[in-house]
């Protein structure tokens, strides 16, 4: 581990210290009788490429190859036109993790109902099996993740949330 990261230090500094090396004064052996140093920019420029073959990037682009968390941008998958007609598509995970109600709330599990239950004490292993509501931020993320399928009302026989999807006392 600790060469690994020994080798991946010394990769980035090289460049670096052959380009600092390189910018210091250097004597052109040409002939010491027409010119014997070089001190125009453009006298200087071949010998800097010949001494620094690796090419020159700041610190910022060396290190982002090696955390990719930094030039990643989160994105939620949202297809805004389909290939075949070209409509707004829905985020099947938001299908399968998260229950709308006709009220525009939005019920979900709580997190890691079904993770290591077997370390967990029964009365957290209730409260785990309980249902949430999401709130209005997260609601109105939801909403613009699903089409109008799933908005429209449903009526199933035996309905367990059928006391859930009218609200009352609800001044919107």
């Amino acid at each position: 581990m600790a060469a690994a990261l020994a080798r991946r230090v010394s990769g980035l500094l090289r460049p670096l210290s052959v380009s600092l090396c390189s910018k210091a004064p250097r004597l052109c052996k040409l002939s010491s009788l027409i010119q014997p140093v070089c001190s125009s920019a453009a006298a200087l420029a071949p010998l800097r490429a010949a001494a620094s073959p690796t090419p020159r990037y700041n610190i910022l682009q060396r290190l982002l190859p090696l955390i990719p968390g930094l030039t990643q941008q989160p994105s939620r998958s949202l297809t805004y036109f389909s290939l075949k007609k070209g409509k707004r598509k829905t985020v099947k995970s938001v299908t399968d993790r998260f229950m709308r109600l006709h009220c525009d709330l939005w019920i979900r599990r709580k997190a890691g109902y079904k993770k290591k239950l077997w370390k967990k004490s029964p009365p957290r292993r209730k409260r785990l099996r309980e249902h949430v509501f999401c709130n209005k931020t997260q609601s109105k993320l939801l909403d613009k993740m699903t089409t109008s399928f799933w908005k429209r009302r449903n009526w199933f026989v035996n309905d367990p949330y059928l006391k859930y999807h009218n609200r009352v006392n609800l001044k919107l």
